[in-house]
């Protein structure tokens, strides 16, 4: 008990200091905006021009901003994926995609371990939480492996109610690391091939998917609202 609150007041006092950071600092504050701006864009284009403008920093800032959106669902994972792809090659591009989702991953997992249930519920509704406490009674510790494998469910909220179990950061790895990988290769594989039109097409077929999981959980959120 001492240890976790220990890690709850150290992990309290990095927020606040980051939060700090962020309206203090007007570098840090243009910066965070102009990333957020760029991936809620839902411009590939954009997203590549922007990780380009770092030069020797691409990697490492593609590499946060994956973590970044680990945290701040919805913003669109797949656009980064793509434009690690046409940065880097497919290859190379799935490599930096996978590794920075699983730190995104990690991240979100012990946001949930340490600060509990209270946290989670301020990223996600209630009905979600209950919908993924089903999939564990069905699917036991395979839930993440199988909810990683689909592709209609929400990575951090995965990753969140992940944190709020019994469940060892190992067996989270491990599930997480190979339910991944596959949409990983197929997004980096596709990304780095696509052109002109084709880019265009895809890209607008996964926003619309990615909007439509958006607008579910909108749904959710109001109708728990209404329900209250």
């Amino acid at each position: 008990m001492n240890k976790r609150i220990i890690k709850k007041v150290f992990s309290i006092v990095i927020i606040v200091v980051i939060i700090l950071i962020y309206f203090f600092n007007p570098n840090v504050n243009r910066s965070i905006n102009t990333a957020l701006k760029v991936l809620t864009s839902a411009d590939v284009n954009k997203v590549i021009e922007y990780l380009r403008s770092f030069g020797s920093m691409t990697a490492v800032i593609s590499f946060m901003l994956m973590v970044l959106q680990s945290v701040l669902a919805p913003i669109p994972a797949f656009l980064i994926t793509f434009a690690n792809a046409m940065i880097f090659g497919w290859w190379k591009g799935a490599i930096l995609s996978w590794t920075s989702s699983m730190v995104g991953a990690v991240l979100c997992f012990y946001i949930a371990r340490i600060f509990g249930r209270d946290i989670v519920l301020k990223f996600t509704t209630n009905e979600s939480i209950s919908q993924m406490e089903d999939y564990f009674k069905k699917y036991g510790s395979k839930t993440v492996l199988v909810c990683r494998l689909l592709p209609f469910m929400s990575f951090d909220l995965v990753s969140y109610f992940a944190g709020l179990t019994s469940m060892s950061l190992g067996s989270f790895l491990i599930a997480t690391g190979i339910g991944q990988l596959p949409a990983t290769l197929i997004y980096s594989y596709v990304g780095g091939m696509l052109t002109g039109g084709t880019k265009i097409f895809v890209t607008a077929l996964l926003i619309i998917f990615a909007l439509t999981i958006f607008i579910t959980m909108l749904k959710q959120i109001f109708s728990e609202k209404n329900v209250v």
